[in-house]
Parts: structure tokens; C-alpha cells; sequence
């Protein structure tokens, strides 16, 4: 059995779109918030910062944690890939520093395509996970404390 792995992503979200990470998988296209596992020795925030640069070269200043969620693979539609998965994301609302220019990082994840911007008013066109979390961002001004979104896909 795998032991339970940490993740923190970013919410980077500017002029009414949200940031993703877009992949291909056997299932087609599908997005997710960049940012990705702590290392060993590495706090949630270093984690997230090396996270963003390697997948979308994006430098960010970390905010408020605004949601935790928990990934575990058996219960969900991936449970043949990734049965034995369980995973704590913890998911921070993020800004991009000033003059930064997004594009492919030095250090994409697997199946990664590139990074896109979601136009956030349409989010559910969109096949982003954890599925969610689309309604949940459009909601995002009016909340102030993280939220934990429990095992969700």
C-alpha cells in the first residue's frame, strides 16, 4: 500500500479565467489546477512554488488556503489506474508575480499539453478536476474559510 502523499495547487485566477494545467489522458482532454506532491523536507508553500514553475513557468505569491481535498483512487472512475492513490491536496488562492509569462515550465507532468486559461464564467465546459470545484470558484469572493471538499473526483 502507497502512503498518503501531500499536493498543494494553486487557484490563479485573472481577468474572469482560471489557470490549468491541460493533459491528455486515454479519456481525452482534462485539466487541472497546476501545482502538485511536497517533497520530503518541503513545506506546502515551497512545494506549490516549485510546483507552478516546473509545470506552467509561473512564478506565484501564495495567498489564503481556501479548500482541502482528499483523492482517494479506489472510489472514483480512474480506481483501475490508480486504486491504491490517496492524496491530500490542499489548495491555496494564488496570484501571478508581476511581468510573469506563462507557458510550458521546464518540468511538466506526464501527458501535460501546455497550460491554458479557462474562461471561469463557462468552467462546467470545461473537464476540470476535481469536477467539484468549478461551481465552488465562481463562489470564491464570498468565502473566507477554507472549505473541506472531503473524497471528491
Amino acid at each position: 500500500m502507497k502512503p498518503i502523499r501531500n499536493s498543494a495547487k494553486a487557484i490563479i485566477i485573472q481577468d474572469g479565467r482560471l489557470l490549468a494545467m491541460k493533459g491528455q489522458g486515454c479519456e481525452g482532454t482534462f485539466y487541472l489546477l497546476p501545482g502538485g506532491g511536497q517533497e520530503r523536507g518541503e513545506t506546502l508553500h515551497e512545494a506549490l512554488r516549485r510546483e507552478c514553475l516546473e509545470e506552467a513557468n509561473a512564478e506565484v505569491v501564495i495567498g489564503e488556503l481556501r479548500f482541502i481535498r482528499e483523492y482517494i483512487g479506489r472510489n472514483h472512475e480512474f480506481a483501475t489506474q490508480d486504486g491504491e492513490v490517496h492524496q491530500v491536496e490542499f489548495i491555496f488562492l494564488c496570484r501571478l508575480v508581476k511581468g510573469c509569462e506563462v507557458r510550458m515550465g521546464s518540468c511538466p507532468d506526464n501527458n501535460q499539453l501546455g497550460a491554458e486559461w479557462l474562461d471561469l464564467e463557462h468552467i462546467e465546459r470545461y473537464r476540470l478536476y476535481p469536477c467539484a470545484l468549478g461551481p465552488l470558484l465562481r463562489a470564491l469572493p464570498s468565502q473566507g474559510v477554507p472549505i473541506y471538499l472531503g473524497d471528491v473526483n
